[in-house]
């Protein structure tokens, strides 16, 4: 299992246009049978992840329509 804290590391820098973008590219790093788990939570697949995170507010607006992870809401442990 691949704690969320590396998504969130992977997603510094770039930006997605879409969830099913965000999704894919989990997908593409990690392989479509990889789960995760978070400080409160696991056993999710790339799909729960990001609903988790999006619901955490761990996301922030980046140029034009897309997101990337907020950094600032990130905890450091």
């Amino acid at each position: 299992m691949t704690h969320g804290h590396e998504v969130l590391e992977m997603m510094f820098g770039s930006s997605y246009s879409s969830r099913e973008e965000l999704v894919n590219a989990i997908i593409n790093k990690f392989g479509a049978e990889e789960r995760f788990y978070t400080c409160s939570t696991e056993n999710m697949t790339a799909a729960e992840l990001v609903d988790f995170l999006e619901a955490k507010g761990k996301f922030m607006p980046a140029a034009g329509n897309s997101f990337t992870a907020d950094k600032s809401k990130m905890c450091n442990h």
